[in-house]
């Protein structure tokens, strides 16, 4: 399969072994269950997802004292991580299966859809930037703060200020932190406030779709679980049809919106909450050149086989999920996990056909959208197979492959500092209430 260089060797890691360990992993966690912890006012639901994601963090960190077997070292990691990106599509392709079939109901919420955008926009910057100058945080605060830091993110501030500037600087920490917790984060997170009753479902959906795969489902999943199965269902389609929104439309919004607001809020606030002088590049993070690539930021690309082959064993890890989790049957569900591979596989041919200027998970959307549409006369059909598969079985394996991926980040983590994480988790939670919040106004006409 792949061949991980590192540091200027190359190391191979074992698909074989990295597929039984997440296989098992994904089977614990399912049988392991949903954790409810009172909290106040509220609860937080540690979901499998969870457990999987600290499961495969732990076999990383631990990895020296571990049997042979069960070690996941640096370059399985690596190669967790390149899984992780094909993986994701086939949550996608779930979510466009439910899209698809919610059309109508998704062009009733009209304006609310594309507004709350501005919430994901400006939420990150309003709780973020405060706090971060409260902390004596100088110009990282507005690579932290301008967006959730996913690949779009490093990309735009990477052209703009370069990532040996303290915006870099800032994004590369936003970057590793939502990598190593953000869909823990996200998914307590989203659960506690979901616990509030403060916000109505598809709000609180709407503000999933933060645009980023991992945290997305992790919030998702969180919600969904306190939900009826009718609810949790149009759940996963808002949420899938505002995470489409954030990561095509919502990339050009954010370079030309989101990062001027933050660098204009920076201007204004740091004269007034500031602390202490700017120290330009003096104390301010510095990572070494490993420490970020094992950020994630070089990650192997797999040919095209070898994401059939994640595509797979995903879906395997899918149905086992579903019997464990759910009770539902495997060969009940096979035609249903079938049926989104295939979504994946023709929208991954069209992305690659097409010179890939269009990303993936857009395609996936919407061949996915397509066999659902109320207009395709198999689109009833396909419906009732897909739905015997519950897209919380999918985001198990998600987080499974996410936490493997996991501990190659740690050094650099470690580096940060606590105050560029409070941040950065201010950042992430501003941009699922900022979204929340303005769909709010607009779920009643639903």
């Amino acid at each position: 399969m792949a061949t991980i260089p590192l540091a200027g060797q190359a190391q191979s890691a074992s698909p074989l072994r990295l597929y039984v360990l997440a296989i098992v992993i994904a089977v614990v966690a399912e049988a392991l269950g949903p954790l409810a912890i009172p909290l106040g006012i509220g609860k937080v639901v540690l979901l499998p997802m969870i457990w999987a994601l600290l499961i495969g963090l732990a076999l990383g960190i631990w990895q020296q004292r571990l049997p042979a077997a069960t070690r996941v070292d640096l370059p399985t990691q690596f190669l967790a991580s390149a899984v992780l990106q094909p993986a994701l599509l086939i949550f996608i392709a779930k979510l466009g299966l439910l899209v698809g079939g919610a059309l109508p109901k998704l062009a009733e919420a009209g304006w609310g859809l594309l507004l709350q955008e501005f919430g994901n926009l400006f939420g990150c910057v309003l709780l973020g930037m405060p706090v971060a100058l409260l902390l004596g945080i100088k110009r990282e605060a507005v690579g932290a703060t301008f967006s959730i830091g996913r690949e779009p993110g490093l990309a735009i501030i990477g052209e703009k200020f370069g990532m040996d500037s303290p915006e870099g600087r800032g994004v590369l920490a936003e970057y590793v932190t939502g990598t190593l917790i953000g869909a823990i984060f996200i998914s307590i997170f989203a659960g506690f406030v979901t616990s509030l009753n403060l916000f109505h479902p598809l709000a609180l959906a709407m503000g999933a779709g933060v645009g980023s795969g991992s945290m997305t489902a992790a919030a998702v999943g969180a919600i969904a679980a306190q939900q009826t199965p009718e609810v949790a269902k149009d759940v996963a389609a808002f949420a899938a049809a505002s995470n489409l929104i954030a990561t095509t439309v919502g990339t050009y919004m954010t370079l030309f919106i989101s990062l001027p607001f933050a660098v204009w809020a920076y201007r204004v606030l740091e004269p007034v909450l500031g602390r202490g002088r700017d120290r330009g590049d003096k104390g301010a993070i510095q990572l070494t050149e490993t420490e970020k690539q094992a950020a994630g930021m070089i990650v192997p690309d797999l040919k095209w086989l070898e994401r059939l082959l994640a595509w797979c064993v995903v879906g395997f890890m899918v149905l086992l999920g579903n019997r464990v989790g759910f009770g539902v049957p495997i060969l009940e569900a096979l035609p249903g996990v079938a049926l989104m591979v295939g979504a994946v596989v023709i929208g991954d041919l069209i992305y690659r056909g097409l010179g890939r200027k269009i990303p993936a998970v857009c395609w996936v959307s919407l061949v996915a959208m397509g066999m659902t549409f109320p207009g395709f006369p198999l689109a009833s059909t396909i419906a009732e197979l897909t739905g015997k598969v519950s897209f919380l079985a999918l985001i198990t394996p998600m987080l499974t492959f996410a936490g493997l991926s996991l501990a190659k980040d740690l050094p650099a983590f470690r580096r940060l500092g606590w105050r560029i994480v409070v941040v950065s988790l201010l950042a992430n939670a501003g941009v699922f209430l900022g979204a929340a919040f303005i769909a709010q106004f607009f779920v009643h006409t639903l």
